[in-house]
Formats: structure tokens, sequence, C-alpha cells
């Protein structure tokens, strides 16, 4: 008989030979429950909502340009289903402008949101549904970066751009017709992005190494799986080729879907990244996101004793920046950037180590690696 309040539990543990350890780990791993990707799928987005149960009313967030693009169409195609939908038009990606759409959709009792855009409207309408705790769709019309998919947006504060934990699309719908009239730009920022698992990865293996981080080996497997889906395919990656988007939105969907997995960023996201967004934080603007975490990336490569050269020869190949001139910025930031860049996240153990590089060591870096 157990007594003393102690569980059966416990009480089976310890007569078995000792106590039960104390163990509080908990994980939550949430992912798109549809994935549809290919030519005219945006057709089909009312039957995805139909399939998910969703019932109106709706909102669609988008921007000016994006809803000329898509968000006019996608609304029109729900509105026909059956379902009450209205358009949200939206800014830029701010805590303000979270707030603003946030009200309204609370006002107007809407119960599922559809996010038709670039980054920035679907980072609003993602940390939109997770405040109002509703679902949404995610409709890329660029795919500049793995934000199509993952659990986390970028937002811009009073003064600076900051990325916090998000709702995970219920489904995503990447239409390759839609996507491949975004400016090729963008394309090869979001595959620069996502070839930067290479490194987020090693990274995150170093850390598990020296400082006995928790690795999820799945998530890094599938991240680097999708890096590869990019870097075996480099020269396929072509302006004006709709099998070129074919190609890489596969690969940065699934790059997003490894940070669900591993509850955190740590597989897409690492010394490649604090370096862009200490770039972003001293010349912001000037670049796109996935083109400086490119140029992270082959320098970080290059610390880690990994094969720089052909990750800088694919991302030429794609047509992303190698260099701090075709990136659109001066010799000076990027310097000032990587010995800047270990200060941005003080928690994140990569290879710039505690204390980041010194002035002397930032130069050899990127003059070794022609950045600069």
């Amino acid at each position: 008989m157990v007594t003393g309040g102690a569980s059966p539990l416990r009480a089976a543990a310890t007569a078995a030979g000792g106590p039960l350890e104390d163990f509080h780990k908990v994980r939550t791993m949430n992912f798109p429950r549809t994935v549809l990707a290919g030519h005219g799928v945006l057709e089909e987005l009312p039957k995805i909502c139909q399939t998910l149960g969703f019932v109106g009313p709706g909102a669609v967030i988008t921007g000016p340009t994006t809803q000329a693009i898509a968000g006019d169409r996608v609304g029109h195609l729900l509105e026909s289903s059956g379902l009450k939908v209205r358009i949200i038009p939206a800014g830029d990606a701010t805590l303000d402008e979270v707030a603003r759409i946030a009200s309204e959709v609370e006002q107007q009792g809407i119960r599922f949101l559809v996010g038709v855009g670039g980054g920035s409207k679907i980072d609003l309408a993602k940390t939109v549904a997770a405040r109002q705790r509703i679902p949404f769709i995610s409709v890329p019309t660029s795919a500049a970066h793995d934000g199509i998919s993952s659990p986390r947006a970028s937002l811009k504060g009073s003064r600076e751009a900051f990325s916090i934990e998000a709702a995970v699309p219920e489904a995503i719908v990447a239409d390759t017709s839609v996507l491949v009239r975004a400016p090729y730009r963008y394309l090869a920022a979001g595959c620069a992005d996502v070839i930067s698992n290479v490194t987020a990865v090693l990274d995150w293996q170093l850390a598990h190494r020296l400082r006995n981080e928790d690795f999820a080996s799945s998530s890094a497997a599938l991240a680097e799986y999708a890096a590869h889906g990019i870097l075996d395919h480099a020269r396929d990656i072509r302006p004006g080729k709709e099998e070129s988007v074919w190609i890489a939105i596969r690969p940065i969907i699934m790059s997003g879907i490894a940070m669900s997995m591993a509850g955190s960023s740590r597989p897409s996201s690492g010394s490649e990244h604090l370096f862009a967004h200490a770039l972003e934080r001293i010349a912001p603007g000037r670049a796109l996101h996935g083109e400086v975490v490119g140029l992270g990336t082959i320098m970080m490569a290059y610390l880690h004793n990994a094969d720089w050269k052909s990750l800088r020869v694919s991302l030429k190949e794609i047509g992303a920046p190698t260099t701090a001139h075709e990136a659109n910025v001066e010799r000076d930031e990027v310097l000032t950037a990587l010995v800047n860049a270990h200060t941005l996240r003080p928690e994140r153990y990569t290879i710039l180590g505690d204390n980041g590089l010194s002035r002397e060591a930032a130069e050899r870096l990127a003059s070794q690696t022609e950045v600069i």
C-alpha cells in the first residue's frame, strides 16, 4: 500500500531499485497540415479551407502590390466558395501594425486568416494569428526566405528588428505561377537563406559538444536536406523559369518546418544569421535578408573549416551576392558586423564564441573569403 502521498509510479520505481528521477522537459511541435506547391494550386485554396473546417468570417492580410498580384484573387476564390472574407490591407511588419490588425480582427469576429504576400505580410498574419489564437494559411507571392513555413516572425520595433515566436500555418499554398512573377532577386535570396542551414547546423553541433545544448538530429537532418536540395540544383535555378521556383520552393518550406521540429530556430539560424542581423542594424534596407545571410554563410563556413568555396560557387551560380559590393554594403560595415555579431544573442553559442572576432581577425576572414 502506498502512503505519504507518493504516486504508484514513483513507489514502483523505488521498489525496483531507486527513486524516479525528476524530468521536466517539454517540447511542442506544430506542423502545417497541408502543403501544396506547384502550378495553379491557388485554385485549391477553397477546398483546403473546407478540409480544415474553416468557417467565416475570414480575413486576407495583404499589401498594396500583393493584393493586385494574388490577394484579391484569394478573396474572390473564398467568397465564391461561400466563405465570408474581408481584405485587410497591411503595411510594414511592425508591432504597431500587429496591434492594429489584431484589433480589427477581434472587432470583426474574424475566425481565420490568410497571409498573402512576401515575408512581411506573412509575418504579420502569423503574429496576429498567434495573438488571437486563430488559424492561418500562408500564401506566398515571393520566396525570399523560409518564413513561409517557420514558426517565427521578424518584426520592427521602435529601434530595431527582432524575431519572435508566432503561429505555424495550418496550410501552405505556394503557387509557382504566382511566385515566378516576383523579381528573381527574391528567389535567389531565399535560396541563400536555405543554404545557410549548412553553417547553422555546424554551430548547433558545436554548441552540443561544448555546451551540452540539446541537439535534435532529425531536425538537423531535415535542415541539411533542404540546403542540399538547393546546392545540388544550383545550376538549374535561373531567372524567369517556373521550374526554378519549383526546385527551390520545397527546400525553402522544409527549412521552416525543420525549425518547428526543433522547437527553435537552431536548424536554420546560426552565426551567419547573427552576422546578418548585425549588418542589417548597421545598414538597414540595403540588401535582402537572404543576401546578407549568404555572405555570412561563406565566412562562417571558413571558420568551421567547411567547404566554403563550394558554397560560394553555388551562391554565384544562383545569382546571390558573394561580395559586400554586390550586396550594396560597405567594407567597414561588414567588418563592424563581424565584430559585433556575437553580442546579438549571447545565449546562443556559435563558432564566434563568447568573445567574438577582433577587428584584425574580421578583416582577415572577410578578405580571405573575398567578401571584401
